[in-house]
């Protein structure tokens, strides 16, 4: 149709809503507040929408949302009750959470998870207690392949990402971690992984010498013995098969913990244990390989990689040798919050300290070297202050026995220059007295 008889229909409709005046015009202007009012709150929102690109908006009162978003490194913005993000008086998106309580009508205190609380409540995954490999890609330099690596097929990068360095990969890849030893009887092994295609699972396996066709990025077709997934399939494949459909990894970065026991395997996705197979055949192997699938447009991340072996009984340690470093007690960047992941050591830690009564311990803190001595020294002390609180306020011990020192970077156990080095001295220790 040509543009002027667009008009001449346009002029005929407007005429004739002037011959209806109580009717027709009467719809016809409040269409246009329909209109106008439709297109300020589609402004609104792509402003606010703007302002969040990069945030998860969370319920002041949801701390689980809450956990998932400062585990990832994202900002986060509060919303109400309907699901809209609070805005301040110059409309910029609330960040606080006691301001955004306050909006709400709520109350902001005592919200954040805790060790044992909630949907942590029965976690029980622990860290092993000697540190075989670490790599968090902070020494490597952006754009490179790891140095501490050995690269297999594919194409993998590292990037800085969500406030964090991974290692990305844009194609069915393969990388191989070769260890100083094999893996013992008892190991862990913990990553975040990202894989937003959805369309495979990434994979896992402990003996990247066993692999009978290395190229196939469909590795638990070609691996005879436990194959670990971590896509829309999460937990063990291969010849055992125990996994949840959880989907997790391709909606978000996603904590994927495992610990084994001999043939004795467990796999976590974030606070949920997806995978419990007792009879698991599990090669423990000095080379393990991980498989990856991304693509151009959605990659894949892997990232704060860390491979740790024994797990011996606190008891029988603390007997024998006097004290224990535990690697399982986390806490927030920079500060004494215990996070929730901690809940399986510290409860392990409890439970002792119940049973045997006549034992007093030294909680000792621990740091790298990163930042002044004086600041180490200073977080260290108050995080074992932490770990001697929450075993009072929760397991009922009585505080006589038991002290907190902060020791900072003192006495490292592993060079600080390099992750795995430092992932060593980041550490708790209970010493007997």
């Amino acid at each position: 149709m040509k543009p002027r008889s667009i008009l001449v229909l346009a002029l005929l409709a407007f005429g004739a809503s002037l011959a209806s005046p109580n009717i027709a015009q009467a719809q016809f202007v409040k269409k246009l507040k329909d209109t106008a009012k439709k297109a300020a709150e589609d402004e609104t929102n792509r402003q606010v929408d703007r302002l969040v690109e990069n945030a998860v908006a969370c319920a002041f009162d949801d701390p689980r949302c809450i956990e998932e978003a400062e585990r990832d490194g994202k900002p986060v913005v509060y919303t109400d009750s309907d699901g809209n993000v609070l805005q301040d008086a110059d409309g910029n998106p609330v960040t606080d959470r006691d301001q955004a309580a306050g909006m709400a009508g709520g109350d902001a205190t005592d919200t954040k998870l805790k060790p044992g609380q909630g949907v942590w409540s029965n976690y029980d995954f622990m860290r092993g207690d000697e540190i075989l490999f670490a790599e968090d890609f902070t020494d490597d330099r952006v754009g490179n392949f790891p140095r501490n690596l050995e690269f297999g097929q594919g194409n993998m990068e590292i990037v800085e990402w969500e406030g964090g360095r991974y290692l990305r990969s844009t194609a069915d890849s393969q990388f191989i971690v070769d260890l100083p030893e094999a893996l013992p009887e008892k190991f862990t092994i913990e990553f975040d992984y990202y894989e937003p295609t959805g369309y495979h699972n990434g994979a896992m396996v402990t003996d990247a010498d066993r692999i009978e066709s290395a190229g196939n990025p469909q590795v638990r077709a070609y691996y005879k013995g436990a194959v670990f997934l971590m896509g829309n399939d999460t937990g063990v494949g291969g010849t055992s098969k125990a996994y949840t459909r959880t989907y997790r990894t391709k909606e978000r970065m996603t904590a994927i913990r495992i610990q084994v026991d001999g043939s004795y395997a467990k796999v976590y996705a974030d606070e949920e244990r997806v995978s419990n197979v007792p009879n698991a055949e599990i090669h423990h192997g000095r080379r393990l390989s991980f498989h990856l699938h991304g693509s151009q447009d959605s990659p894949a991340y892997l990232g704060n990689l860390v491979i740790a072996g024994g797990g011996r009984d606190l008891y029988d340690a603390l007997t024998t040798d006097g004290r224990i470093a535990t690697y399982g007690i986390l806490f927030d960047t920079d500060s004494a919050n215990l996070r929730p992941e901690s809940t399986g050591t510290l409860r392990e830690i409890g439970n002792m300290l119940q049973r045997h009564e006549d034992v007093r311990l030294r909680i000792e803190g621990h740091t790298d070297s990163s930042g002044s001595a004086e600041y180490n020294l200073t977080l260290s002390g108050e995080r074992a202050r932490a770990v001697v609180d929450h075993l009072v306020a929760e397991y009922g011990i009585d505080s006589s026995r038991l002290t907190a020192e902060g020791l900072g970077e003192s006495k490292p156990v592993g060079e600080n220059d390099t992750p795995a080095g430092r992932q060593r001295n980041r550490r708790v220790e209970l010493v007997v007295i």
